[in-house]
């Protein structure tokens, strides 16, 4: 037991430590590492995935606020959903001076402080490389979305160019150092298939300006 216990302490204390260091770093500079991107077209993408979000919604993993802005007048109430405490401090900031009011939540995808069946839209964007367990997320999404609720999403996922989707398994776990937990190799779309939404849309294509394992990207809808 002890020995479990030491385990368990040390794994904390690491986990505190590049919390204290790397993933501050991470997210002081998140927004100018991903500024070249956007300006060549992930805005655009996230302007036309988010266009279809109506009533009241729920983004999950908001990250600094990327999303801020672009959802249309459809959408009657915003709750912006985010676990990490530096991500936090960016996004009330990006808040603060934002025309559209949103509420900001502090919790986990895969536990939501909400009542069944209480949104009418959900929001993934470039988030379910990250969480820990994408599965128990999705469930838990679909738990808060009312019947015929909208799940919405845009994510970078595994190849299926064998060749590069091997080179992602390859530089899965130094990317995920890197990149703040997040998975280069995760196939996300399968993961969706096989949870409780029924797939309706997608479009696979490339995420700008991106290293060649994050660049497969799709977008789409799901329904519950």
């Amino acid at each position: 037991m002890k020995t479990v216990e030491s385990l368990s302490n040390r794994s904390s204390a690491l986990a505190r430590l590049y919390d204290a260091t790397w993933g501050w770093v991470f997210t002081a500079t998140y927004d100018r590492g991903v500024k070249f991107a956007e300006e060549a077209g992930l805005r655009e993408v996230r302007r036309r995935v988010l266009g279809k979000a109506s009533g009241r919604t729920v983004e999950l993993g908001a990250g600094t606020g990327a999303n801020v802005g672009l959802y249309p007048p459809d959408v009657s109430e915003l709750v912006l959903v985010e676990p990490d405490r530096h991500m936090l401090r960016k996004l009330r900031e990006k808040l603060f001076t934002a025309a559209r009011p949103a509420g900001v939540v502090q919790a986990t995808a895969e536990n939501l402080p909400f009542a069944d069946a209480s949104f009418d839209t959900a929001v993934f964007a470039l988030v379910l490389c990250t969480v820990p367990n994408p599965t128990a997320a999705l469930a838990e999404v679909a738990r808060v979305l009312k019947p015929g609720g909208k799940l919405l999403f845009i994510e970078h996922v595994r190849s299926r160019d064998f060749r590069l989707a091997r080179w992602q398994d390859r530089f899965e776990k130094p990317w995920r150092f890197l990149g703040d937990g997040c998975h280069c190799n995760r196939d996300t779309v399968a993961t969706i298939e096989r949870s409780p939404f029924v797939l309706e849309h997608l479009i696979r294509t490339r995420l700008p300006k991106a290293v060649p394992v994050r660049r497969p990207l799709v977008h789409g809808s799901a329904r519950i």
